[in-house]
């Protein structure tokens, strides 16, 4: 039983470590992705004021 209590511990310290990478990308996804949104409607707005 202890050595199953280890091993859940453990993998649940490699989840925890991998979390905050997969939050940062998903984060820095969603910025990259409202950034493209931002400039084709910009690009748009100026290409009808032209």
């Amino acid at each position: 039983m202890k050595n199953a209590k280890k091993e859940t511990n453990e993998v649940n310290k490699k989840q925890k470590s991998y979390d905050k990478g997969q939050i940062f990308v998903k984060v820095m996804a969603g910025v990259l992705a409202l950034m493209m949104i931002a400039t084709a409607a910009a690009s748009l707005i100026f290409s009808l004021i032209r």
